[in-house]
């Protein structure tokens, strides 16, 4: 019984990040999970321009 509440929540966890994945790409982030994703190049995090 504890093995399928592991699985069931592992699934979960996977799912969520699954889901947060999709919605980020859908808006056009380009870097998720970096602070300044909204203006960044796609080459990396040292590569941002300020506006």
């Amino acid at each position: 019984m504890e093995n399928l509440i592991v699985v069931g929540v592992l699934l979960v966890l996977v799912g969520a990040a699954v889901l947060y994945i999709w919605k980020e790409k859908k808006k056009g982030t380009r870097c998720i999970g970096c602070p300044s994703a909204g203006h960044c190049t796609g080459k990396g995090c040292g590569n941002v321009k300020e506006s």
